[in-house]
């Protein structure tokens, strides 16, 4: 696998785009897996199609599509065959536009700015109303609700609320009884979940970590310990490249020691630093420890490179 390759893909390559206009991630991830298979320069990537459905987690036809768009913006070109298999040349010449990165933020802004009126008009909902009171420093007091009720009050101090003045100073019309004004109170909705739509968010960037890690076991374990570590304050970028080197280290390794990607997230394994490499494996006997060179299995496929 090209580490300059693969830095291209993730990083520097143009983001297709959907005849909509929108990000093609589908055929970026496969563009990925050929980066996995390519030399530095971009030349000599032909894995087979089921070997970029292994990578990928995609089925034949949308493969065959991704290439088809991949080769139609012009990020791939057919360079002949190697045993029935194409292969193709990633045109590392092209760069990602700046303009990619200002969409994306101002998408961010946008966000931001909506969810904040969203929580804003939430609060706003909550607050109770209140009946509307108008009273006046002079002869006449106002109390306004469903109903109006006037009466006339023969104090005109100021410091005299005509609720509180004594009945021998009140004038009140006779026979008539002032209505009870009660408060009105309003309950707002619940607001709706918004799990949904966090969970499509964290799941955006697992698709790049599922085709570096080096072991592929338990996808939906793995994908729940993934929004675990993002809702813990994990960041994405670090987890994928915890990843690459993660795969680095077991390259040519036991795959039975690699740690279930469940497992290498909940435990915070992409914090860890990266262990020497060509590091011997360590067999134990009798009275002690010696090294013991690791023997690769014939049965297991351990690298990752041209093929099927």
């Amino acid at each position: 696998m090209s580490t300059e390759a693969m830095n291209w893909a993730m990083d520097d390559a143009p983001m297709p785009r959907t005849e909509k206009g929108k990000p093609d991630t589908t055929a970026r991830h496969v563009l990925q897996v050929l980066a996995e298979h390519a030399r530095s320069d971009g030349s000599n990537s032909h894995p087979s199609v089921l070997r970029v459905q292994y990578r990928s987690g995609y089925d034949r036809t949308t493969v065959q599509r991704a290439f088809r768009r991949l080769e139609k913006a012009g990020l791939i070109r057919k360079d002949g065959s190697v045993d029935g298999r194409t292969r193709w040349q990633l045109a590392m010449e092209l760069v990602r536009p700046a303009t990619d990165w200002k969409e994306l933020e101002r998408e961010e802004d946008e966000f931001r700015a909506a969810a904040a009126e969203r929580k804003r008009r939430s609060r706003s909902k909550d607050v109770t109303d209140a009946e509307s009171v108008t009273v006046t420093d002079g002869k006449g007091v106002t109390v306004t609700h469903s109903k109006s009720v006037t009466g006339d009050v023969t104090d005109s101090a100021p410091s005299r609320h005509a609720l509180n003045a004594s009945p021998s100073r009140t004038q009140r019309r006779p026979n008539h009884q002032q209505p009870s004004v009660q408060p009105k109170t309003y309950i707002s909705p619940p607001a709706a979940s918004s799990s949904a739509s966090q969970q499509n968010h964290h799941l955006e960037a697992f698709g790049a970590f599922w085709s570096n890690y080096p072991l592929k076991k338990a996808r939906e374990e793995a994908k729940k310990a993934w929004i675990a570590a993002i809702e813990r304050g994990a960041d994405p970028a670090v987890m994928v490249t915890g990843a690459q080197a993660y795969a680095r280290e077991r390259r040519d390794q036991d795959p039975q020691f690699t740690k279930h990607p469940a497992t290498w997230l909940n435990k915070g394994c992409y914090d860890d630093e990266p262990s020497p490499a060509g590091q011997p494996s360590l067999h134990v006997v009798r009275g002690g420890q010696k090294h013991q060179p690791f023997q690769p299995n014939p049965k297991a496929n351990y690298h990752k490179g041209f093929g099927s």
